[in-house]
C-alpha cells in the first residue's frame, strides 16, 4: 500500500503480474504476433515523421519493481508527440495542486479530434483536458515559464535526460498552424499561464522529445508506483498527482476513441503520432509500445493490438472481474 501526502488513507495496490519469466515470455509472444501486421501508414502530421521505418515494432513491460521485459526495437529512439501530455499535465499538478489545475486546464472529454479547435468553443469556458491539444497547451503554460524545468521534469519521469529532436521540433514549429490558431483563442479567453508565443513553443518542444518504449514504459511505471520512478527510486510527483492523471488518461488519453479503448483494453493510456503508446496499470506497471503505423485516429496499430493483448494475458485490465487464466 502506498502512503497518502494528504494524510488518508493509503492507496491499495491491484495486486501483481506473473512470475518474471511469464511475463517476459507473453511480451515476446505480442511481438511475435503483431509484428507481421501491415495497416496503417507513418504520420504525415509533420514532414519529419512520414519518413518513419514502418517496420519498427518495440515492446517494453516494466514493473513497480523497476523488473523490465522488452522485445524487439524497445530501444529505438521516436519522438514522443503527444504521449508527453500526462506527463506534462502531472508536472502542472505537482506545481499548483490537483483542484486547481483542474479549474484552470479541465478534465472532461470533448469527444472531437485531438487538435480541434471548435473543443475551446464548445467547453465551458474553453477548458477542455489536457490530453488534447488546446488543452496541452494551456497544461505546459501552467507547468513552467522556460523550457528547461518542462524537459528535466518529463526526463524525471523517463529516469534520464530525453533530448530534442532538432529535425522533428524544425519540422513541427515550422507547420504547427492548427496549434497557433488555438493558442490564440486560449489567449483571448486568459487560459493561458504564459506568454502565447512561450506556451506554443513549450508544447512543441515537449512533443519533440526523443524517447524509447522503454522510457514510456518507465514514464508510465512511475505513476504506476504512485509518483516514484521504479527504476531510480526518485519521487517525481505525490500519488494525489497520479490518481488525476490516470483519471485523465481514462477519460481521453485516446481522443474519440477512448471509450473503445476502456473498453477493449482496461487501463489508462496514451498515444502519440510519433507511433508511441503508453499504458499504467497502478499497482502492477506499464507497458511502452512503439511503430509508426497508425490507424485513421493516430494511434500506433501494432502498439495497441499488442497492448490488448498483454492487458488480458498479463491481467492488467482494471476492469476484469477475476484474474485471467
Amino acid at each position: 500500500m502506498s502512503p497518502r501526502e494528504d494524510g488518508g488513507p493509503p492507496f491499495v495496490s491491484t495486486g501483481g503480474l506473473p512470475p518474471h519469466g511469464a511475463v517476459d515470455d507473453l511480451v515476446a509472444r505480442a511481438h511475435e504476433i503483431f509484428r507481421a501486421c501491415d495497416e496503417g501508414a507513418p504520420s504525415s502530421v509533420y514532414p519529419a515523421l512520414a519518413g518513419a521505418d514502418p517496420s519498427l515494432f518495440g515492446l517494453c513491460v516494466l514493473e513497480v519493481d523497476g523488473t523490465a521485459h522488452a522485445a524487439g526495437d524497445a530501444d529505438h529512439p521516436f519522438p514522443i508527440m503527444s504521449v508527453a501530455k500526462p506527463f506534462s499535465f502531472a508536472l502542472a499538478c505537482q506545481a499548483h495542486g490537483v483542484d486547481a489545475a483542474r479549474r484552470l486546464i479541465g478534465t472532461n472529454a470533448t469527444g472531437l479530434p485531438f487538435n480541434s479547435i471548435e473543443a475551446i468553443e464548445r467547453a465551458p469556458g474553453g477548458r477542455t483536458n489536457p490530453m488534447v491539444n488546446p488543452g496541452a497547451i494551456a497544461t505546459v503554460s501552467w507547468s513552467a515559464d522556460e523550457w528547461e524545468p518542462v524537459r528535466a521534469g518529463l526526463s524525471a519521469f523517463a529516469g534520464r535526460e530525453l533530448k530534442l529532436d532538432d529535425a522533428v521540433f524544425g519540422s513541427a514549429a515550422a507547420t504547427n498552424h492548427v496549434n497557433r490558431s488555438a493558442v490564440n483563442l486560449l489567449h483571448a479567453r486568459g487560459l493561458l499561464g504564459c506568454d502565447p508565443d512561450l506556451a506554443l513553443d513549450l508544447y512543441t518542444r515537449q512533443s519533440c522529445l526523443t524517447v524509447t518504449a522503454r522510457d514510456l514504459a518507465t514514464m508510465g511505471a512511475t505513476l504506476a508506483d504512485g509518483g516514484v520512478n521504479p527504476v531510480t527510486g526518485e519521487r517525481v510527483v505525490t500519488s494525489e498527482v497520479c490518481h488525476a492523471v490516470l483519471a485523465v488518461m481514462l477519460t481521453a488519453g485516446l481522443y474519440e476513441e477512448s471509450g473503445d479503448w476502456l473498453y477493449d483494453v482496461g487501463q489508462p493510456g496514451k498515444s502519440g503520432i510519433g507511433g508511441g503508446i503508453v499504458t499504467v496499470s497502478p499497482g502492477k506497471g506499464a507497458l511502452g509500445a512503439f511503430s509508426p503505423p497508425l490507424d485513421g485516429a493516430g494511434n500506433s496499430v501494432r502498439g495497441g493490438k499488442a497492448a490488448r493483448f498483454l492487458s488480458r494475458g498479463l491481467g492488467l485490465d482494471l476492469l476484469a472481474s477475476a484474474p485471467v487464466r
